[in-house]
């Protein structure tokens, strides 16, 4: 069960981002286990729990980064990860496939959120498509979004909108080529203690009429093909 980060963690996040190298990281490797590594475990296994019982049919999935890079991505930089991160999401072969939950914790603070990393653009053209078959839907999300404090909503966009939003309110979601539904925040005392768990779980439990409305979207008609609308 999570208990709560502890300033070993921070220590550690500090430690690997300006010792990047692997003497330095074997001599604290223990600190990393105990103190960073199984505690993000332990608060993902029990968010996965929290959300497999919500849509126990929806096959989720936990998943815990470790904190080796890729060697073939280092692109000049260290070996090692400054920060570490959990999902919860469907299975798929290409993890971007999916909108995912997520929590992060870095050395300077912490996010959580629901959305897409790199969807497919085929995923795109049909959540404008889904709109525009019926936007009060959509209109009705984001309306709630607007009234809350705790996310706001993040995207990549193209440079130009893919085609012509019903309302002025849906305007983002023809822009976007990618986007998540996040909250950012710094170094929070709750992150020591049990405290956190409680709030990622109100703040899943908000998103989940999102991941209803996006999972579904890869079921939708390809809008490229005649008679899809």
């Amino acid at each position: 069960m999570f208990t709560g980060f502890t300033d070993e963690t921070v220590d550690f996040m500090w430690g690997i981002r300006f010792n990047n190298e692997r003497a330095w990281f074997e001599a604290h490797k223990e600190i990393y286990l105990t103190q960073f590594y199984q505690p993000m475990r332990e608060l993902g296994d029990e968010l996965y729990d929290f959300l497999r019982e919500k849509r126990p049919d929806h096959g989720l999935i936990r998943k815990v980064t470790r904190i080796y890079r890729d060697a073939r991505r280092l692109h000049g930089r260290g070996p090692y990860k400054e920060s570490l991160w959990f999902s919860v999401e469907q299975p798929s072969e290409q993890w971007t496939a999916h909108p995912t939950f997520w929590f992060e914790l870095m050395p300077e603070g912490w996010c959580y959120g629901m959305g897409y990393y790199m969807p497919k653009a085929l995923t795109m053209a049909k959540l404008r498509a889904r709109i525009d078959r019926d936007p009060a839907a959509m209109e009705a999300l984001t309306r709630k979004l607007g009234r809350q404090q705790e996310f706001v909503l993040e995207t990549q966009d193209y440079k130009k909108p893919r085609s012509q939003a019903p309302s002025q309110l849906l305007k983002p979601w023809y822009q976007m080529k990618s986007f998540s539904i996040i909250h950012q925040d710094k170094l929070t005392d709750e992150l020591f203690s049990r405290e956190i768990v409680d709030r990622l779980k109100r703040g899943y439990e908000f998103l989940l009429p999102y991941y209803d409305y996006f999972v579904t979207l890869d079921g939708d008609p390809d809008p490229r093909e005649p008679g899809a609308e």
